[in-house]
């Protein structure tokens, strides 16, 4: 029982906002592709996926930073890195995880099963990059992006322009949330050497995310324009504009650890409200079609 909640730990089974937030734009995309009728099936496939890649990216992250973690505050009771699980046992939760997503993949077309290969390229290679660039963020919203253009193809059998757009908005997206979560471990990150853009912007930091933040929304109101969706979907993006605003603005001012980690799981918010802005006006469209 000890090391099925070390497993359960490693794979971060209490806390799935991060499983949200790398869900939100593959629906978004799945939900525009199919025009607002995604199949049950693609809908388990993904939504399911997004919780499998998800676990296989916390493991592969703990693997990598076991040693790192254990003079991080917030991080030196995972599994790996208190030595509740060893390697191989991680490497083993690995390996059956990637089997299933393995399983998933296979049961789609096969430019999906090529696409799939990036996505697994990205979650591998993001724990690593903390260690060489500044802007480790920035690969983090690739691994969670790339599923918007992998649902795409899963639905239409292309990779088409909405897709790409919506990799681009969660780039942005992604890389503005993760710099908000980087600033709780600055302190321990400098210590041990790890790179983050909250480090790399520093003071100008609620610049930076202003600067990003605005970009997504000009990213998604492009997908909007460019898939015709109307004033639903508009005023969704108002709201997570306000949203945003709201938190550069609380940034600025300066937060403490506790404020900053809620304002980083708000988040899961703003891209429920994009998805609804999508689905209600196709739900609008579907019906004047009628």
């Amino acid at each position: 029982m000890e090391k099925l909640k070390a497993i359960c730990d490693l794979i971060r089974i209490d806390r799935q906002y991060g499983t949200l937030l790398l869900m939100m734009p593959t629906l978004w995309s799945l939900v525009l592709a199919s025009e607002g009728r995604p199949s049950l099936r693609l809908l388990f496939i993904f939504i399911f996926g997004s919780f499998i890649m998800r676990s296989a990216g916390c493991v592969i992250n703990d693997m990598a930073d076991r040693r790192f973690d254990r003079f991080v505050e917030r991080t030196m009771d995972r599994p790996l890195a208190s030595g509740r699980l060893k390697v191989m046992d991680a490497a083993v939760v690995l390996f059956i995880l990637l089997l299933i997503a393995l399983v998933l993949v296979l049961m789609l077309n096969r430019l999906t099963i090529l696409l799939s290969l990036a996505a697994l390229f990205l979650t591998g290679i993001y724990p690593f990059t903390k260690r060489l660039i500044e802007i480790p963020q920035l690969f983090l919203g690739a691994a969670f992006g790339w599923g918007a253009v992998i649902a795409w193809a899963a639905v239409r059998n292309e990779v088409a322009l909405p897709s790409l757009l919506i990799f681009l908005a969660t780039l942005f997206w992604a890389t503005g949330y993760d710099t908000i979560y980087a600033m709780m471990d600055i302190e321990d990150d400098i210590k041990i050497g790890v790179k983050s853009t909250a480090m790399l912007f520093g003071r100008y930091t609620w610049v930076a995310l202003a600067v990003l933040f605005l970009l997504t929304i000009a990213t998604l109101f492009l997908v909007g324009r460019i898939t015709m969706l109307g004033n639903m979907y508009i005023f969704s993006l108002l709201l997570v504009t306000i949203g945003f605003l709201y938190q550069v603005f609380q940034i600025s001012m300066g937060m403490e650890r506790a404020g900053l980690f809620q304002l980083f799981k708000s988040h899961v918010w703003i891209g429920v409200i994009v998805l609804i802005g999508i689905v209600a006006d196709l739900l609008i469209r579907s019906h004047h079609a009628l």
